[in-house]
């Protein structure tokens, strides 16, 4: 996301852009991200960094996903409020709203209901970014804003094995079995979940557009309006690779929690 955005302020003709990768700045670290903001004093800031992961990444290291995504946004969050950024742009995640929340979520569900468990550590997170933007403007009047991306892909995405996100993880799935000569495929769980995806360009599109002209407390979903079954993805991906064998899922009843990785 934090490249998709670079390109796209640079195709918008910005030059006084400043970033670092996590090599180079270590979020997690509060004295040199304090520096760093210190040293620089941005105007605006657009906070894309985390630690991201599947829902097998999540579900197995949540400590991680809780404790490092907590201390990257309150570091970044708390040193911009020292060196009072004009407009910060809080990006989060779609796993922020119950798991059962009425179709299509509305920003007016969060914390409506209970979290989807397998990323559940993620998403109290997430949850408590927008809790500080919001909080910020409360406090300091700063015109902060955050939006929730729906599921993202494109450039730069993970094809991990056990760290990607569903789409990545099919796509890899998929390609490696048409290299193999393999004729049978098995997903996991049932296909039925529907989900919304957006290419990571149209989402810096949608940040860049919100830093310009939104400023409201609430959280802002940012997504394309269509959705999938995981079925249709799969098939979208098996056609996209050549693949034309059979592919099935394992049942949930043989799954545990599993069950969830279709997701």
């Amino acid at each position: 996301m934090g490249s998709a955005i670079w390109r796209k302020l640079e195709a918008e003709g910005f030059t006084n852009l400043v970033g670092r990768t996590s090599s180079e700045l270590d979020l997690r670290n509060r004295e040199a991200v304090f520096a760093f903001m210190r040293e620089l004093r941005p105007r605006y800031l657009v906070v894309a960094a985390a630690k991201v992961g599947g829902i097998l990444a999540n579900n197995t290291c949540p400590v991680d996903f809780l404790s490092e995504n907590l201390q990257i946004q309150t570091n970044v969050l708390d040193a911009a409020v020292e060196t009072r950024v004009e407009r910060v742009l809080f990006l989060g995640s779609s796993c922020i709203y119950p798991a059962h929340a009425p179709q299509p979520i509305k920003e007016e569900y969060l914390l409506t209901g209970h979290l989807e468990p397998t990323n559940d550590a993620y998403a109290i997170a997430k949850i408590a970014g927008i809790m500080h933007v919001q909080s910020v403007r409360r406090q300091y009047g700063l015109p902060w804003i955050s939006a929730m991306p729906s599921n993202l892909y494109g450039p730069g995405d993970s094809f991990s094995l056990t760290g990607s996100h569903v789409l990545p993880a099919l796509i890899r799935r998929y390609d490696e079995a048409v290299r193999a000569g393999l004729r049978t495929i098995t997903n996991w769980g049932s296909g039925n979940p529907r989900r919304e995806f957006l290419h990571v360009d149209d989402m810096a599109d949608a940040c860049l557009h919100l830093m310009e002209h939104y400023d409201g407390p609430a959280q802002v979903n940012v997504g394309s309006g269509t959705d999938v079954t995981i079925r249709e993805l799969a098939g979208m991906v098996a056609d996209a690779t050549g693949f034309d064998g059979s592919a099935g899922g394992i049942p949930r009843s043989r799954m545990g929690w599993l069950r969830s990785s279709w997701m």
